[in-house]
């Protein structure tokens, strides 16, 4: 045109990634057909309400959740990498970690290595896979943010250690896979903060493997329970030097339920509970860190504040109830 002669030029040859690059686009190759959309129905209506993301752990099809995203479900589906669909049912659900067990239909699923949260360091390569507002298998790559964040569950309680990625998440990621630069899941993503950016939390794997077996075994996790209702309550500096008390806090004894262990040990409301088995417990969350399975069944020592003064009561730890159904 004008008189001249088009010229076109060829773009340069594409040289090798760079290192970076080729650390994603391995983890994704190796992680992403382990990861899932959740697709759930609703009970009442039978139509979809929802949707999130999961990953299969093993060949013969469990995959790990969130509670949320299935909690109230009326039936599940599975949608495999490929795009196929496969049914799902419910093995056990955890609200306190905010995890969910699931079994997909079927057999021969690429399953994805549970890795050791534990030697995350804050800096380390981040890698999310999920499926967020639907997209399937989207990637977002960030760092280990923060270590040994505590996050409040929908059960009330603190879930513990949990990982702080910038790495970003969106409605439906939840469920979904955070990888390492190794190739190992290290959490499950579970939580961002809304109208915050960059803060987004992940289940340690950690957390995952200690109750993988019992959502197996028994489809929930066992843990004690006092028969109480507490809450934190702040103790003055004057009682705390008197009593020579290794913490400013403990938790006061606002509910005795009926038939409960707390009755039964002599538990009164505004008693104040100081330690459990020599372990200080200056709030709620302390104790329930301290109601593990392993003291269901045993008869432990309380450090209680009565009136003014210190005493000591015998509690038999039981099984948490469980929850009613709506």
């Amino acid at each position: 045109m004008f008189g001249r002669k088009n010229k076109f030029v060829s773009a340069p040859a594409r040289g090798p990634r760079d290192a970076f690059s080729e650390t994603v686009v391995r983890v994704v190759d190796d992680i992403g057909p382990a990861v899932i959309g959740v697709r759930r129905t609703s009970r009442q209506r039978g139509l979809y309400d929802g949707a999130g993301s999961g990953v299969i752990i093993s060949p013969d099809g469990y995959a790990l959740t969130n509670n949320h995203v299935v909690r109230g479900a009326g039936s599940l589906e599975g949608i495999l990498h490929d795009g196929s669909v496969a049914s799902a049912e419910i093995v056990g659900t955890d609200p306190d970690t905010d995890l969910a067990l699931l079994r997909l239909h079927g057999k021969g699923h690429r399953a994805a290595e549970l890795g050791d949260s534990n030697a995350l360091r804050v800096g380390e390569l981040a890698i999310a896979i999920g499926n967020p507002l639907g997209l399937q298998a989207t990637v977002t790559v960030g760092v280990v943010s923060a270590l040994r964040r505590t996050l409040r569950g929908e059960s009330g309680r603190l879930i513990e250690d949990v990982i702080q990625t910038d790495a970003a998440l969106n409605p439906g990621n939840s469920g979904g896979a955070l990888v390492d630069a190794r190739g190992a899941v290290v959490g499950i993503n579970t939580a961002i903060i809304g109208g915050a950016q960059g803060l987004c939390f992940a289940v340690p794997s950690s957390t995952a493997k200690l109750i993988i077996p019992e959502l197996m075994r028994d489809g929930r996790v066992a843990r004690g329970w006092l028969g109480i209702g507490g809450q934190t309550q702040e103790l003055s500096r004057a009682l705390v030097r008197r009593l020579h008390l290794s913490a400013e806090a403990g938790v006061l004894v606002v509910a005795v339920a009926g038939g409960g262990p707390g009755e039964a040990a002599g538990l009164e409301e505004g008693d104040v509970i100081l330690k459990l088995d020599g372990e200080a417990t200056p709030s709620v969350d302390a104790i329930h860190k301290l109601l593990t399975r392993e003291r269901i069944g045993r008869t432990v020592e309380l450090d209680v504040l009565r009136n003014g003064a210190r005493t000591k009561l015998k509690l038999a730890v039981t099984p948490r109830p469980e929850p009613k159904a709506a």
